[in-house]
């Protein structure tokens, strides 16, 4: 069984668009799919099959202040760097149209991790088919500070990264023993707890344990990381890596920069599509 397990980075996550086009192209469907915020984000496109879509939603919609940006921010009915209602809901239902139909077509199981806010742990909650309004990508993507809190079922939520950012071994629990995992990062990056990081504690300290989890990331991280690359030097899982970001960062909208490392990631997947398939098949 196959499972492919998408790493979160908002805008870097474009890298990975390149790659699920190309899987695409190759009809390489994964039976499980977990995607950690834009890692869920994007991956929904694929799932549905709609070669192209990231792409567009990248180089026309990202980039423009409607769909992020400080003004957002300071909507009181928004209070989020992202349009909400735009991003998730008026675009894929008016101007770049999501296929619910093929997506409740496809016959694996899609999962998108979200961080409880109250107890600071990891929730894998299936993505649900028929929610045009996708609740569940809104808080699966919820930077702290950058997004209000994001409520499901009377549970408050905000990005699966802080508890889980490289959610591999759910996929393995799940029963796949072949594994694709697409990280956001070249492979020498190591995280750090970094001041954005230390206000965010300080911001949420009326959740301790959600804090400790942002404490511990750094270092949670670095471990998940050291181990996929054990994995991978034993065959055991196939790993993409970006060798650059070429100066993408997490919040970047200029359509150059994110086309430049969209080819990076289709071009980094037919390179390697060849090991791909001899790894798929033995």
């Amino acid at each position: 069984m196959l499972g492919l397990t998408i790493e979160g980075g908002a805008s870097r996550t474009v890298y990975s668009c390149g790659i699920l086009d190309a899987l695409l192209e190759e009809d390489i469907m994964a039976d499980k799919i977990i995607g950690v915020s834009a890692g869920a984000a994007f991956g929904v496109s694929y799932a549905s099959r709609q070669k192209g879509r990231n792409y567009r939603l990248a180089t026309e919609f990202m980039g423009t202040k409607k769909y992020m940006g400080m003004g957002n921010m300071l909507d009181p009915s928004n209070r989020c760097y992202y349009n909400l209602d735009y991003a998730w809901d008026e675009v894929p239902n008016k101007w770049l149209p999501y296929d619910y139909k093929a997506f409740e077509e496809y016959k694996g199981e899609f999962y998108a991790v979200v961080t409880n806010v109250k107890s600071g742990k990891a929730e894998y909650m299936p993505v649900p088919r028929d929610d045009k309004t996708w609740q569940l990508l809104r808080a699966t993507c919820a930077l702290p500070i950058m997004f209000p809190e994001i409520e499901i079922n009377g549970e408050k939520y905000l990005d699966g990264g802080i508890a889980d950012s490289i959610p591999y071994k759910k996929m393995m629990e799940l029963g796949c023993d072949k594994n694709i995992i697409i990280l956001t990062r070249p492979r020498d990056y190591r995280k750090t707890t970094d001041s954005l990081t230390k206000l965010c504690m300080k911001y949420y300290r009326k959740y301790p344990e959600f804090s400790e989890a942002l404490r511990t990331r750094a270092e949670r991280y670095n471990q998940c990381v050291s181990e996929i690359m054990t994995l991978k030097e034993q065959g055991k899982v196939f790993v993409f890596t970006p060798k650059s970001v070429f100066g993408v960062g997490r919040t970047e909208g200029d359509p150059k920069k994110l086309d430049r490392l969209y080819r990076h990631g289709y071009n980094h997947a037919k390179w390697a599509m060849e090991d791909l398939k001899r790894y798929i098949s033995k």
